[in-house]
């Protein structure tokens, strides 16, 4: 039988040992999920950042939620602008997932190596060659652990794409990028 956190174990708060972290963290990993951008503008500056923690919470009215990581300037942007949009990535765009994730990315300039357009609604930038891409508007926040979860409205959505790249999404599983088998 194998050791490890099990139902009923308390599991909550600061303190829980450094090995049942990792050991979720391991685990975890192996939770496959798409890989997108979420980007927002903020007295005339973007910001973005990958993300892989992000679903579709309701068609009726068109809702989204995203986590990020409370203490991220990508999270303070995103509540203080109150909008931002969400650009679902190809497998192609691969090196741009890589450069948004990258810790200690410039402030200024963030975005001069990807290629992007504005949203209609929000102004945030609206990654060039996204599966699909959605501007939302913040209507509820919820603290949970270390992260935030940041549930909006779609207020505008469309493609970039094209045929082959909308069927080739980037996925994150294993820690690693990669790609659906076909």
């Amino acid at each position: 039988m194998e050791h490890g956190v099990f139902p009923g174990d308390a599991v909550e708060g600061p303190d829980v040992p450094d090995e049942v972290v990792d050991r979720y963290r391991e685990l975890s990993a192996d939770i496959a999920s798409g890989v997108g951008v979420v980007s927002t503008r903020l007295r005339g500056r973007d910001y973005a950042a990958t993300v892989s923690g992000f679903l579709s919470v309701s068609y009726d009215p068109p809702t989204v939620l995203v986590s990020l990581y409370a203490e991220a300037r990508i999270a303070e942007a995103v509540l203080d602008a109150g909008s931002w949009a969400l650009s679902l990535l190809p497998a192609r765009l691969r090196g741009t997932a890589n450069w948004l994730a990258s810790p200690g990315s410039p402030l200024e300039g963030l975005l001069n190596q990807v290629d992007y357009g504005r949203g209609p609604e929000t102004g945030a930038a609206i990654i060039d060659g996204a599966i699909a891409w959605f501007e939302v508007r913040t209507t509820s926040v919820t603290t949970a652990a270390t992260h935030e979860l940041i549930v909006g409205e779609v207020v505008s959505m469309g493609r970039r794409a094209s045929a082959d790249d909308e069927s080739d999404p980037l996925i994150h599983f294993a820690s690693a990028y990669g790609r659906l088998a076909r």
